[in-house]
């Protein structure tokens, strides 16, 4: 939503207290604020071990092999810790590798909920073993796992190639639970040692003492100070890509989506901060953290999903070796976190496509959203009352501008307090509710998850009661100050407490609420404006868990609750929304995102491209950045090209901070109206489209707005493109984003492709450099040759208005003459799709006949939607075009041709979208 830039006067003595830390709204953010790795103890004192000195061994003959894993005892030869091997071989093409201390003082926490389930594996067996390691079958062809002794060290290997080292270079390091020095007595250290004894195991030798570093048992960040009564416990661990220089992944940054080197310079930070009006180009962490990495070259694809909620750094360096006379790029990255046990699933790929399902499989997919949320939102901090909000709304129709859902920030609360309404400004929102619902559109309010202390407020009252919020470090609630001033923060790891969140959503306890009302979760990282780096302290208690272990978690969890709530309002028939500022692996489940407080300027615009597809190739696909930036005031042309970005991207909302001037689409005269009207109803023509895809993305996990590269893995030319993208493999878009622009260079992928301009129809070869000359109405788009693209051409005021509107199918034919697309139809809103009700045709074009066949012949649903028009691009003209229905009928259809674009256009076909039928060209 925003940062600490209100006015003062809002906040009162709390945000006097708080000027230290308060910047004004055109003030970047203030780096000083935020740790670097020199900043943070466990980051440097694993950034100072030195690689190819590993003091880890294997001890091979503690190897144990059952039907699902394999175990195996490594000791650490300077203390003598023993850790505990765990490797399995998943289904899918994946590898577990699980690392743990053999006997610690206490558990180490272990992240629960993101996986979907327990993955299932296949046996591994032993192909060979002496004593210096053990080779192990992977199953899939000449796939072998080799386990190296001294120093211990993983290897996958695919015939004589080597895909991917693990503790290669030695940056193993696993930081064991122990006690402190200066408070055992010496009766304790007796006891210690003979405890220790009585435990070891044959052949096991004594623990040794290691000089403590500072930061180990207590640090301090400006003024706040972290106890760490369970002392050192970080780990890390390093992989090596041989033969790989592109790696992308592990949002959420501000950075191009080819990963950085970042010798020299700080590690990739992964720790769910609000960060005010953050930069671009560099590592700092932003508002969610997803653990996954994917490597990629012409020949394979793999990913890394490091499991862990603690506070993470990602180091990631590139070199080059000769090798058989040829210099041969590696790329090393190395993980490390704070708590917590290593935990890390190697998902071998080949394909890009194998990858995104591997990942799918453990952590879930898209959740299908409505059709409305992937139309057209207006927000803003904020809308001042109930009159405001209807005249925004009057003014989309006046303007004739189509949108779905209004939003309100947090001034339409009671002072604050989520789940209320403000008594003056919003004394009737049923009413208010109820008018939108009138015309078929939707809102959304805010409900974030810190709750203002406050003895009259039911939600405070309930949650205090239960013992439902987090503790400090002493056992009471932990209080924090963020928008109503002192706030206390629900313990959503609770599964007591997100299902008492949950159930706040029934329409008897959100007072005020109706069908038609959805949720943002903001704030959630958790943001806390006078903790450390604006969160909370590490040291804070969540049951028996510090926060410092699930931090990356906070996020996921409300959004899961939130989502839940919604849910079970409807008796579990109607699909949520919510949108959610702080993620975490697995928050596709529940939702979308966005990339927080962006900035009114071009570099911000640029950024949301390369943000959103990072964000989509670890599972996210319900991404975008506030139109217009978030703050400040973008100028007539920034704005208009925004507009004409997002609408391209698959999370389509304008937003903007309350300080800003007023930016509704029709405030920057009518030149300026009319190109973003034409924006906003290019998306609505292409609904029937992004649905398609998200279906998909649903049902398969494949990301929706996805880079060149995924669909052309072998055309190095694509790996590095962050200024256009694909949506699904059949939409080639390419914004403007630069001020003045007068032409861009998209590059059209595919030897022997062709790709036709949408706006213009001219067709275009593939595997080029195109040079596009753009005015201030230009949306370079692509359609494939080789694909039908579904749309609905009659644009109305939302998507609720167009469900029951005729298509218009685009063909675009490639160089064989074919092509082939889907159709995908139910109802838009439930999750009665689950119930087969639902329609999915199959497309397809080739010796002139087009046909539209059933692809799910068990489901059962009806539309009143019919086939209005077909385009089709690429063909010559025809002598005649029959339409021949399923029960043998058959008519001539009325056409026309453009010979300089081989534009052929069929009027009025009149069949039902969800029937059996074919065009045949003659």
């Amino acid at each position: 939503m925003r940062n600490m830039a209100a006015p003062i006067d809002r906040m009162g003595l709390l945000l006097l207290t708080l000027l230290p830390v308060l910047f004004s709204i055109s003030d970047a953010v203030d780096r000083s604020n935020f740790k670097t790795c020199e900043q943070s103890a466990f980051c440097k004192r694993q950034r100072d071990v030195k690689p190819g000195q590993s003091p880890y061994r294997a001890l091979l003959e503690t190897l144990e092999l059952s039907d699902t894993r394999l175990t195996l005892q490594l000791i650490n030869d300077n203390n003598k810790v023993r850790l505990l091997l765990e490797l399995y071989r998943l289904q899918g093409n994946m590898t577990r590798v699980k690392i743990n201390e053999l006997k610690p003082l206490k558990p180490r926490y272990e992240v629960p909920d993101v996986l979907v389930k327990d993955p299932p594996t296949e046996p591994l067996s032993v192909l060979n073993r002496d004593e210096n390691g053990v080779v192990l079958s992977l199953g899939a062809d000449s796939q072998r796992l080799i386990i190296s002794a001294r120093p211990f060290r993983l290897d996958i290997v695919d015939g004589p190639n080597v895909l991917l080292s693990i503790n290669s270079r030695g940056l193993l390091v696993f930081e064991h639970l122990r006690l402190r020095k200066d408070t055992k007595s010496e009766t304790d250290t007796e006891q210690d040692v003979e405890q220790n004894v009585a435990e070891k195991g044959e052949g096991e030798e004594e623990v040794k003492e290691e000089e403590d570093q500072p930061g180990m048992w207590e640090e301090t960040f400006k003024s706040h100070s972290d106890s760490k009564p369970n002392g050192p416990t970080s780990i890390s661990l390093d992989f090596s890509f041989p033969g790989v220089e592109h790696v992308y992944g592990i949002p959420e940054h501000a950075d191009t989506l080819k990963l950085k080197s970042t010798e020299g310079g700080d590690p990739y930070r992964l720790y769910n901060l609000d960060v005010f009006q953050y930069e671009l180009h560099n590592p700092m962490a932003l508002y969610g953290a997803v653990p996954v990495l994917l490597s990629h070259t012409t020949d394979r694809t793999m990913g890394v999903f490091w499991l862990n909620a603690a506070e993470t750094w990602v180091d990631i360096s590139s070199s080059a070796s000769v090798q058989g006379g040829s210099e041969k790029s590696q790329t090393d990255v190395r993980w490390i976190s704070e708590s917590g046990i290593i935990d890390v699933f190697v998902m071998l790929g080949p394909r890009p496509t194998d990858v995104f399902s591997q990942y799918a499989s453990l952590t879930g997919t898209q959740s299908f959203p409505p059709l409305a949320a992937l139309a057209y939102h207006q927000c803003r901090w904020n809308y001042n009352d109930q009159e405001d909000v209807k005249a925004v709304d009057d003014g989309f129709d006046e303007h004739d501008i189509p949108y779905d859902f209004i939003w309100l920030d947090i001034e339409h609360t009671d002072g604050k307090r989520y789940f209320t309404w403000d008594p003056l400004k919003f004394s009737q929102p049923r009413e208010m509710l109820q008018n939108l619902k009138d015309k078929k559109r939707k809102m959304v309010t805010i409900v974030d998850p810190h709750i203002k202390v406050d003895s009259g407020y039911k939600i405070h009252k309930e949650i205090s009661s239960k013992g439902f919020y987090i503790k400090n470090k002493d056992g009471g609630d932990y209080e924090g100050w963020c928008w109503p001033g002192n706030a206390g923060y629900p313990d959503f790891t609770k599964p007591e407490m997100r299902a008492w969140w949950a159930s706040m959503f029934a329409y008897d306890q959100y007072e005020g609420s109706m069908e038609n009302l959805y949720t943002w979760n903001d704030m959630n990282e958790p943001s806390v404006f006078n903790g450390p780096e604006v969160t909370m302290h590490k040291d804070a208690l969540h049951g028996a868990w510090e926060h410092r272990d699930v931090h990356n978690l906070y996020g996921f969890y409300v959004q899961m609750a939130t989502a839940q709530g919604l849910i079970q309002r409807s008796g579990g028939v109607e699909r949520p929304f919510v949108l959610t500022r702080a993620f975490f692996a697995g928050s596709q489940r529940y939702g979308a995102v966005w990339t927080g407080d962006n900035a009114a300027e071009w570099g911000h615009l640029k950024m949301s491209i390369p943000m959103c597809l990072s964000l989509g190739l670890v599972g996210i696909s319900f991404c975008g950045a506030d139109v217009g930036g978030f703050f400040k005031s973008p100028n007539p042309e920034l704005l208009v090209r925004w507009y004409q970005a997002g609408a391209y991207q698959p999370f389509f909302r304008a937003h903007a901070h309350l300080d800003t001037p007023r930016r509704e689409p029709w405030l920057f005269g009518p030149e300026n109206t009319a190109l973003i009207r034409e924006a906003v109803r290019q998306r609505y023509t292409l609904l029937p489209y992004w649905y398609q895809l998200f279906y998909h993305a649903h049902r398969t996990g494949q990301p929706a707005m996805r880079p060149l590269w995924v669909e052309y893995p072998e055309n190095a030319a694509t790996f590095a493109i962050e200024d256009e993208f694909l949506l699904g493999k059949d939409l080639l878009v390419h914004p403007v984003t630069d001020e003045g622009s007068r032409g861009v260079t998209a590059h059209l992928p595919g030897e022997g492709e062709v790709w036709y301009d949408v706006h213009t129809y001219k067709k275009h070869q593939g595997n080029q450099n195109l040079y596009i000359p753009v005015t201030m109405n230009s949306i370079p788009v692509f359609q494939r040759g080789g694909s039908i693209i579904s749309r609905k051409e009659r644009v109305r005021r939302s998507s609720l208005c167009m469900q029951d509107d005729p298509y218009t199918l685009y063909v675009a034919v490639n160089a064989q003459g074919t092509a082939e697309g889907e159709l995908y139809i139910d109802d838009g809103h439930t999750f009665n799709y689950e119930k087969q009700q639902f329609i999915h045709r199959r497309l397809t074009f080739a010796e002139g006949e087009l046909s539209s066949s059933n692809l799910s012949p068990d489901s059962q649903f009806s539309t009143a939607s019919w086939i209005e028009k077909v385009v089709f691009m690429g063909v010559t003209k025809p002598n005649a075009a029959t339409l021949r229905t399923a029960g043998g009928l058959e008519s001539a259809l009325e056409f026309e041709f453009e010979p300089a674009t081989e534009l052929l256009s069929l009027r009025k076909p009149g069949v039902n979208a969800g029937a059996d039928w074919t065009i045949q060209l003659r």
